[in-house]
């Protein structure tokens, strides 16, 4: 049975029920699982997207929840009361881009138009079951760049045992992203602006976790990708794609446009429990950290800009530091002081062989915001097919891996979103806008709630603790 150990090397492991409540683990360090599964291909030929999600994840639940239960979840999770595709996360092929060979996986098919709804839709529902079985509240918190937090408030808004508070950095997300959260009317769900960056968002979020008596007091609890069950859900449409397009017997590679690195650490971990992928791809925009380090060793905080993509609008990748585990052969000491040194100094280096491991693994690409929109044109007029300006970076990445392959195989392009959450760039590039779905007719003249903080530990902290069921409860 699979047990979940820290990157940084504090504590016994922990099994699924404990890491899903935590998401972070006490000594700062994130959960990964002690060993890898191994998934046969041939055992997904043919099945639907849950029955496939139930092959993959379900070793990494065994022991919290019982199998029927679990295919229960997973059935309500992706039915289509939740997900307007039957396939869930369609394929639609470009053939006019590249050497022909770039298929787009459309991952923007659930409530919120974006790929986190994959992973927390399920988050929620994983909360709620084992919450209610330990009669027990938590209190949420999460930091988002824009997409993550309308996906967890709108998969936690249901939850009654929780309270979920989200950052968002003000003034840097679009209008549709932002209303998303602060439209939804529910009295567990609390926004909270806050005057800076996603980094500083995503740097209180930790820090929370990091006072241990606020966390011990508010039960708290992560839906950020640190969360281990985001990563485990977001691993599904990797075999999806992949056998779809005939893997193993033809070659897939995935181009990820990322910022915090966590869709493409699920990536990873596909290949890990042995899916065949030929190339991985991290795309970025100027934010380019993962370019860099990809292409130096050096992984050194630069000022984050503000882009036309700005949920990858982020300087510090959160999860990076679970592949960097690896990286270091599992070693605690070496990895807790190479993030130790990372927090105090802004900067460290990674050398020799295994810098050559970390670049024969990943390739990557960088698109300034010119080269975004040039993307979005080319394939607006080439195949009638309209981007928002994240997948638009990734299309950057996949015409460079088109031309090294030769156009061997296929080049699966994550689509992270629908292109109507971000109409002004949509308008920018092709002159026109973008329109909602049905279902968030009307978005925009809804009713907006959310709270204006600075960037200090201490107020936002008061807040919550002021605001959260669980405090109140003591």
């Amino acid at each position: 049975m699979i047990r979940y150990l820290s990157t940084r090397g504090g504590g016994a492991s922990r099994t699924f029920e404990d890491v899903l409540l935590a998401g972070l683990a006490p000594d700062g360090g994130l959960y990964v699982p002690d060993h890898w599964p191994e998934i046969r291909l041939e055992a997904l030929k043919g099945k639907s997207y849950t029955e496939i999600a139930e092959i993959v994840t379900y070793p990494f639940v065994e022991g919290a929840i019982e199998k029927e239960e679990y295919r229960a979840i997973l059935q309500e999770t992706y039915g289509p009361e939740v997900f307007r595709h039957p396939d869930v996360v369609p394929l639609h092929p470009l053939p006019h881009q590249g050497r022909g060979n770039i298929v787009v996986m459309e991952l923007f098919h659930g409530p919120t138009i974006a790929f986190k709804d994959v992973a927390l839709q399920l988050l929620g529902r994983l909360f709620e079951s084992v919450l209610t079985k330990r009669g027990e509240r938590i209190t949420i918190v999460g930091a988002t760049s824009g997409d993550t937090g309308s996906a967890a408030i709108e998969g936690c808004k249901a939850c009654d045992h929780a309270d979920i508070f989200i950052l968002h950095p003000k003034g840097r997300v679009s209008d549709v992203q932002r209303r998303q959260m602060t439209t939804v009317d529910a009295p567990n769900v609390f926004n909270i602006a806050i005057e800076g960056t996603f980094d500083d968002c995503q740097n209180l979020v930790k820090a929370m976790f990091n006072d241990a008596p606020f966390r011990d007091d508010l039960n708290l609890s992560a839906v950020n990708s640190i969360n281990w069950a985001r990563i485990m859900a977001q691993i599904v449409y990797y075999f999806v794609a992949a056998v779809r397009l005939g893997a193993p017997e033809k070659d897939i590679s995935f181009v990820v446009p990322t910022g915090n690195f966590g869709n493409m650490y699920a990536a990873y971990a596909a290949q890990q429990m042995g899916l065949p992928i030929r190339s991985l791809c991290v795309s970025t925009n100027k934010n380019d950290i993962l370019n860099r380090f990809l292409a130096t060793g050096e992984m050194k905080v630069e000022d984050a800009h503000a882009t036309i993509s700005p949920s990858m609008d982020i300087q510090i990748s959160s999860n990076f530091e679970r592949y960097l585990f690896d990286l270091l052969d599992r070693d605690p000491v070496k990895l807790k002081e190479l993030m130790e040194s990372f927090k105090e100094t802004g900067e460290f280096a990674i050398e020799g062989e295994q810098m050559l491991a970390a670049q024969e693994k990943f390739h990557s690409t960088r698109a300034e915001d010119f080269e975004t929109i040039d993307m979005m044109q080319k394939c607006s007029v080439s195949d009638d097919y309209v981007l928002d300006p994240h997948t638009a970076v990734g299309l950057a990445g996949a015409l460079t891996l088109s031309e090294e392959t030769e156009g061997k195989g296929s080049i699966v392009l994550l689509a992270t979103a629908h292109p109507a959450k971000f109409p002004d760039a949509v308008r920018q590039a092709l002159a026109l806008t973008p329109q909602l779905p049905d279902h968030l007719a009307g978005l925009m003249d809804r009713e907006e709630t959310m709270s204006v903080l600075g960037n200090e530990l201490g107020a936002v902290e008061d807040f919550i603790r002021a605001r959260s069921r669980v405090a109140a409860r003591d």
